[in-house]
């Protein structure tokens, strides 16, 4: 329902997880999967499985969803 959001040009972007599940295959929202493929959205990052933010704040999904 609320899990995508788009974007100005019409694209359908998929949020990360906050946190990875470690499945194998990785998910399509794995932040881990995300920042190797570049799709990560600007000012995050992954540190210990975990999405953070660069600039140390907390993240929450209403901030992501803003930045996605």
């Amino acid at each position: 329902m609320g899990k995508k959001e788009k974007s100005s040009k019409g694209k359908v972007r998929k949020l990360p997880k906050t946190k990875c599940c470690v499945s194998k295959k990785r998910c399509d929202r794995c932040p881990i999967r995300m920042l190797k493929e570049g799709t990560l959205p600007e000012g995050y990052t992954v540190k210990k499985r975990e999405l953070v933010r660069v600039d140390g704040k907390k993240v929450t999904k209403k901030r992501l969803q803003k930045v996605a």
